[in-house]
């Protein structure tokens, strides 16, 4: 089906093996460092080992960006073996510059298959590291997610890269051959795994809840004068689990993953702007494909409301326009949600002004079940899930065949089959609101279906309108539910209490408002 939206399986970057030929044509020198360069390590060295987290925040998030801005746009900074000198050649300082060194190409340039074996040997080196050494360092929460984020990223990157099969050379394919372990599904799951262990963090947070910890209330820093490394990589670890889950297509295992975490409180997750949205987007996602709408219609609503209020304090951050796209496509997953269970009293009004401005017509047409409305489902659906991924190693036998999507077409038929099954179910829904009882025969009739036909149909309207939350609860997603006595349905229609307060308070500061813009009038 052709959509507006098409869905873009890649991660940015067109890699056809040789990427890095720009740079070099362009004279980079790997190994000349710059003295803006030499400073910036310098400094940020010392700052690591004095446990300074405020500097070296400011380097990370500031110096860093507007060195690149500045001196490596278009190519990549020197490499570690020129830095390594002025940092005392410690190890794992320069574990840590070559984890932003991939980054940094990732962001502005093609990696080529060898750096995108290099990272992966990379970040086993500095996760084998941190499990298995003594790491006696702070890290800013923003760096640590950051390593998580872009982790799952280049696993991600290295699947949708590695299926697409026809446009590799006969390099390409030795090398993928000979590497076959680099970027395996079982060792990310595995460090990420190892890290939630080994960090203990679910037990501190079981603790926390019994006032026995104070994870939560320093953002996951140690102010004894220990480190917050492991512990708040075993946190972000989670969400990194969540998220491959995801892309694996297995929503409830990416859950369970989630359930130590309290999505309902704000938590060290929502210390890092990228994290939270992160997680909700994912989370929320993980609650559509499993039906469990009305959990997704609140999250949603939550964190575009958080979005609306601050994204404006988030102009200069490199985050910027990755908040603005996962703004838009939960915006998109928001409306699919909306369409199949209209539950619009759980969205706060700013946010469903801005969800009719953006889908109003598209919503209408989508209530139809028409063609028309399986398109628009599919245009958003491909427009706004995340990149799904086949870790399967490839088959390198001729004919060689990209599979690249082959799990996004999975997804989507999956999704498309659900949306149809809630075709009929409308009907019969409409025809409960109309109704506080009706016989089977009656209801049977309007329907023009026989009576057995009819009980099938309500059985189907029962279990696509419940499902089974976190808490192994059942739990309606609709206003509209019955049972049935002596052949009679009896209707039940949930009806929520009107919340006058906050309408109130808005009028009162329109109010506030008009009485100031008159007093400016006046003063003139």
């Amino acid at each position: 089906m052709v959509n507006s939206y098409d869905y873009d399986d890649g991660d940015g970057y067109e890699d056809m093996g040789g990427g890095h030929r720009l740079h070099q044509d362009l004279g980079y020198d790997p190994n000349f460092v710059p003295d803006s360069v030499k400073t910036f390590v310098v400094h940020l060295y010392r700052h690591i080992r004095e446990k300074n987290v405020y500097e070296i925040h400011q380097m990370y998030e500031g110096s860093f960006q507007k060195l690149s801005d500045r001196m490596f746009k278009d190519s990549p900074w020197p490499s570690v073996d020129a830095v390594a000198p002025y940092v005392d050649n410690d190890h794992v300082f320069c574990l840590l510059y070559q984890e932003m060194w991939f980054r940094h190409l990732y962001a502005r340039l093609t990696p080529t298959p060898k750096q995108r074996i290099d990272s992966w040997d990379n970040y086993c080196s500095l996760f084998q590291v941190v499990l298995h050494g003594v790491v006696n360092m702070q890290l800013p929460n923003q760096w640590l997610w950051d390593m998580i984020d872009e982790f799952v990223y280049q696993f991600q990157s290295f699947c949708q890269y590695r299926a697409k099969m026809k446009s590799k050379t006969e390099q390409e394919i030795a090398l993928l051959r000979q590497y076959d372990q680099a970027w395996n599904v079982f060792g990310v799951l595995n460090y990420l795994q190892a890290l939630v262990e080994k960090s203990m963090i679910i037990q501190i947070l079981e603790q926390e809840k019994e006032g026995l910890e104070q994870f939560t209330a320093t953002d996951g820093y140690d102010y004894s004068g220990g480190s917050n490394v492991l512990k708040v990589l075993g946190y972000f670890s989670m969400v990194g689990l969540l998220r491959v889950h995801c892309l694996l297509g297995d929503y409830h295992t990416g859950l369970k993953c989630l359930l130590p975490i309290d999505i309902s409180q704000s938590g060290v997750y929502t210390s890092v702007i990228g994290s939270h949205i992160i997680t909700i987007y994912h989370y929320g996602f993980a609650n559509l494909m499993l039906r469990r709408y009305v959990e997704a219609i609140r999250d949603f609503n939550k964190i575009l409301l958080y979005i609306y209020k601050t994204k404006q304090y988030h102009q200069k951050s490199p985050q910027y326009e990755q908040i603005l796209k996962k703004n838009e496509q939960m915006y998109a997953l928001l409306a699919i949600c909306l369409s199949l269970c209209p539950q619009v009293k759980l969205v706060e009004e700013n946010v469903n002004n801005q969800l009719r401005e953006k889908y109003g017509e598209k919503m209408l047409r989508m209530q139809r079940y028409d063609d028309e409305a399986y398109a628009l489902y599919d245009e958003l659906f491909s427009y706004a899930c995340p990149k799904f991924i086949t870790p399967s190693a490839p088959i390198f036998e001729e004919p060689l065949v990209n599979y690249n999507q082959d799990a996004y077409r999975l997804q989507l038929k999956l999704f498309l089959y659900e949306v149809k099954q809630q075709q009929l179910l409308s009907g019969v829904q409409s025809f409960l609101k109309l109704h506080s009882t009706i016989s089977i025969g009656k209801l049977a009739t309007y329907l023009e279906v026989d009576e057995s036909t009819l009980r099938t149909i309500l059985m189907t309207y029962k279990h696509k309108t419940h499902t089974v939350d976190s808490d192994g609860r059942i739990i309606c997603n609709v206003d509209v539910d019955f049972y049935i006595n002596n052949d009679v349905i009896h209707v039940i229609e949930s009806k929520s209490a009107k919340q006058y307060g906050d309408y109130f308070m808005r009028q009162i500061v329109k109010l506030e408002e008009t009485i100031n813009d008159m007093d400016r009038i006046k003063l003139e």
